[in-house]
């Protein structure tokens, strides 16, 4: 009898308490549905962790096999950015190449939020893992955290996956208060008139490869596997391979990702001040990336005839598609006939380049 409840004698407050993270992950998953492919993975990974002498767990713990398999050797966030450069079209981008400044002005969040941590005295490296959360994007933070800071990495992915859900609670009021009715009604010129050809849209992604890795040679992997996707998807020779990274690919590989994850949030790890400090710097860098977007797009229309809604640069961060739906949801609230969908868009491509090539510069210069 006491072998049974060998488990209920050394359960500690602790690992309650992170059975209850673990369970406001799956409700908000269910409930609210915040980005239910990773949250829900994710919280039932941190229960799974959490039990005393848990066999899932450990030297021969399936969720710690797939830790040293997927994410110590980085293979999994590669393979979830192949699914993802196979779901993205960049069309919106190429008709429009002015947004690529807009993926550039909102990752000022990450290197804030890198001075911030540096000052509250985390090492340069740990810094710069922290700040990589504002580049709005799990796989870059998680490649990221794993070189630099590897005893940071749940509370750092947990935080870029769940701000990442939370896009749309977060960037309305802080777009808000940093604009005006007037400006949040400006109706922009559509300018998708011009064709993109298919040689355009082959050479995008190899040209962007190489331009990226010449600059910082160790973003590589991240790029290189973004555009990879991207070129099986408009080769127009590889449609079931397209379709396979758009699904199988991507399904599989989050779910394992979501769940390995959750396996690392164990109460010792997680149940910590560095840990708060972190979950709140994350907060921080989301805030001012959108900020970020939304002030260069202000002080661009200084000097612009033809003006930007404000609200578009805040969808240059790589939260895509969310931010440019909800971009889209708040200029329609303001002015039910005004649609920015298709520039939404092109920003939020924008910040998905912007954001793996931050990750690349950050790896380069604190190396």
């Amino acid at each position: 009898m006491e072998e049974l409840l060998y488990g209920l004698y050394n359960l500690s407050i602790y690992q309650v308490i992170m059975f209850i993270i673990g369970g406001a992950l799956i409700y908000l998953a269910i409930k609210k549905e915040y980005e239910p492919m990773l949250l829900l993975p994710i919280g039932f990974g941190a229960i799974l962790a959490n039990i005393p002498f848990s066999s899932a767990v450990g030297k021969e713990g399936f969720l710690s096999l797939l830790f040293h398999a997927g994410i110590l050797t980085e293979l999994f966030p590669i393979l979830i950015f192949i699914a993802v450069g196979a779901m993205i079209d960049f069309k919106p981008l190429l008709q429009q190449p002015f947004m690529l400044f807009f993926g550039a002005a909102a990752q000022f969040g990450i290197f804030f939020t890198m001075a911030m941590a540096a000052l509250l005295g985390f090492n340069l490296k740990e810094a710069a893992s922290i700040g990589i959360i504002g580049a709005a994007d799990g796989p870059t933070s998680i490649y990221v955290a794993t070189r630099f800071a590897r005893h940071l990495l749940a509370p750092i992915s947990v935080a870029a996956y769940s701000y990442m859900s939370l896009v749309p609670i977060i960037q309305p009021p802080v777009i808000r208060i940093l604009t005006t009715p007037e400006e949040r009604k400006i109706h922009m010129k559509p300018n998708f008139g011009r064709k993109i050809s298919s040689t355009v849209e082959i050479l995008f992604p190899i040209v962007t490869t190489i331009v990226a890795g010449v600059l910082a040679p160790i973003s590589v992997a991240l790029i290189g596997s973004l555009m990879f996707g991207n070129l099986i998807r408009v080769s127009g020779v590889l449609e079931r391979l397209s379709k396979a990274a758009q699904n199988e690919l991507a399904n599989l590989v989050t779910l394992l990702l979501g769940i390995t994850i959750g396996s690392t949030m164990t109460a010792e790890q997680f149940l910590n001040a560095s840990t708060l400090m972190i979950i709140g710097m994350g907060l921080v860098a989301f805030v001012f990336d959108t900020a970020g977007g939304v002030i260069f797009a202000k002080i661009l229309n200084i000097f612009l005839k033809d003006k930007v809604n404000p609200m578009v640069g805040a969808c240059g961060i790589s939260a895509f598609p969310m931010s440019a739906r909800v971009i889209q949801k708040m200029a329609q609230q303001e002015d039910p006939s005004n649609f920015v969908l298709m520039q939404a868009v092109g920003a939020n491509v924008a910040g998905q380049i912007g954001s793996i090539i931050a990750g690349g510069l950050i790896l380069t210069l604190v190396k």
